[in-house]
């Protein structure tokens, strides 16, 4: 079975961080469905609290349910794997290898041959821009160009999905919509399957093709909408007309005034207890 026909299944999880007492335990998520197709760029928001990270790391194999299964493909996942690529908010590359160097690292791990890695690093920076700076240490790039790197570095392994934990938080607002178009741009390249969490109602609405909305305490999916601004910038290539359109705008306002409600009700819990 090839990367483009895998299929990622989370079936009735939930999570619960346990307390140092019994009643101190947190339901982090709480009976999650989901399904993700290849070719399918899927981007949750929600307020803080909801379990948009928890969820990355339970598809990243990082933590375990507490209940239900997640499958990618058919087969359980048990822990971190070659066929999930993780993009980190901070980009966590090696500080004493070069560009091309931290491309090809999963590979050298994997124990992939010399030629092969290269070949395939080169490719990818490429892909993402950087074909004229495989020698430059990581610390002489700016941020964005980092998370360029995070993003060759993921694809160099040739991953089923990637799974992206608000890689452009950190950016400059000019930086980070350069990143969201060389996403989509990657994403249309590869056909690969994408999870992508953000506080960004802009960029989740930009970004996704289909988009979830986490409720926080417990952590569950409450709306789902499909989304089709990201391939009409594929098709068209004029995003800041895209953000501005009356469509765009009146979905940003109706997923806003979700959120904030969720937000407003947190509040209140929180002032009775």
């Amino acid at each position: 079975m090839t990367a483009q026909m895998e299929r990622l299944k989370v079936d009735n999880v939930s999570l619960t961080y346990p307390g140092l007492r019994s009643n101190e335990a947190v339901v982090a998520l709480k009976g999650v469905d989901l399904t993700i197709e290849s070719g399918e760029f899927v981007v949750a928001l929600g307020a803080s609290g909801c379990g948009k990270t928890t969820l990355l790391n339970l598809l990243a194999g990082f933590m375990s349910p507490s209940d239900g299964e997640i499958t990618l493909g058919g087969k359980r996942i048990l822990g971190p794997g070659a066929d999930r690529g993780v993009v980190f908010q901070k980009h966590a590359l090696l500080p004493w290898l070069n560009v091309i160097e931290n491309t090809a690292f999963g590979l050298k791990l994997q124990h992939v041959g010399k030629a092969e890695r290269r070949e395939r690093a080169t490719r990818n920076l490429a892909l993402v821009g950087l074909q004229d700076f495989h020698n430059h240490m990581i610390y002489h790039l700016s941020g964005g160009m980092q998370q360029r790197v995070g993003v060759a570095r993921a694809l160099t392994c040739d991953p089923a999905m990637l799974l992206m934990d608000e890689p452009m938080a950190a950016l400059d607002a000019l930086t980070r919509e350069s990143i969201q178009e060389l996403l989509l741009k990657v994403w249309e390249h590869t056909h690969k399957m994408f999870f992508f969490i953000t506080h960004s109602v802009e960029e989740a609405l930009f970004l996704g093709s289909r988009l979830i909305v986490m409720s926080p305490r417990p952590g569950r999916i409450t709306h789902t909408y499909e989304l089709d601004f990201n391939k009409r910038f594929l098709r068209e290539g004029n995003a800041r007309a895209i953000k501005s359109s009356p469509d765009f705008i009146q979905m940003r306002e109706t997923i806003l005034g979700i959120i904030y409600g969720d937000e407003r009700e947190v509040s209140k819990e929180l002032i009775h207890v």
